[in-house]
């Protein structure tokens, strides 16, 4: 029966590789990756082509927020050009695609990345993928059905009652993805969070001492990208960022790096 200290790997030495480690050539990583990414851009052409088919409703749909904040008589976007609307349908599929081929892409993310992985670490992945995809999905329809709602009639009353607003399509469309990309990313706090902590580059300790600067540098973040500067939709981006930083620091002592029990003790 052999000693388990002459297993033991010695001083100094490589760590071992990760389980179920299979060595491959620089080549074989090369074409692991076109395999992924064929199978990702795939994934993206059905959504869009699925999306394309309803594209003008969806637009219609995404809009009507936006037209609920115009004046009786004047709910109605305008085009510049005749190659306009085109474009913009073209443009909800293929964020639309986007959007819908989420999980799909992140799937063969994940199925590229997974053999380098520790067991620890592809117990760790698939939740993050999972929850970081529905967090961005609800940042969206929080953008929808709770910040659209209140920014759009406020950005239209800064002008005044005798001004009229002469709206076109592409531009609402462009303002309204940009407010639902930043929600979306303000909704992928906690999973940010906890990935650097996961890697080790933040603490819960450290984001904790400096809870009250977060909070200041999360206000000041959101009143930049806040379409408007009335207080409410401020609070309407300020306070999941704040709730999410918290939820942050939950999950930083839940999936962060440990302390070694000699450096816990040594310190």
């Amino acid at each position: 029966m052999s000693d388990p200290a002459e297993n033991a790997p010695a001083e100094g030495s490589e760590p071992p590789p990760p389980e179920g480690e299979v060595r491959a050539s620089f080549f074989d990583h090369l074409t692991e990756l076109r395999i992924r990414l064929v199978r990702a851009l795939l994934g993206i052409a059905v959504g869009v082509a699925v999306v394309g088919w309803f594209s003008e409703r969806l637009f219609r749909y995404v809009m009507q927020p936006v037209l609920d904040a115009l004046p009786e008589g004047q709910r109605a976007l305008n085009y510049t050009s005749s190659l306009e609307p085109f474009l913009v349908y073209l443009k909800v599929s293929l964020y639309g695609g986007l959007f819908l081929a989420a999980p799909w892409v992140l799937f063969q993310l994940w199925l590229f990345i997974a053999p380098g992985l520790y067991k620890r670490e592809k117990k760790l992945v698939i939740p993050f993928v999972a929850i970081g995809t529905l967090l961005f999905y609800c940042g969206v329809a929080f953008t929808y059905f709770v910040v659209m709602p209140f920014a759009f009639p406020a950005l239209t009353s800064i002008a005044g009652p005798d001004m009229k607003p002469i709206l076109t399509m592409r531009e609402q469309l462009t303002l309204v993805l940009a407010m639902m990309l930043g929600f979306g990313v303000v909704f992928e706090i906690p999973v940010i969070i906890a990935f650097l902590a996961m890697i080790g580059l933040v603490t819960p300790e450290f984001l904790a001492k400096y809870r009250r600067h977060a909070w200041i540098v999360n206000v000041i973040l959101a009143a930049l990208l806040t379409p408007t500067g009335d207080p409410l939709n401020l609070f309407l981006m300020a306070a999941p960022m704040i709730v999410f930083y918290e939820i942050g620091i939950v999950a930083a002592r839940i999936v962060g790096k440990k302390k070694a029990p000699e450096a816990a003790t040594a310190s």
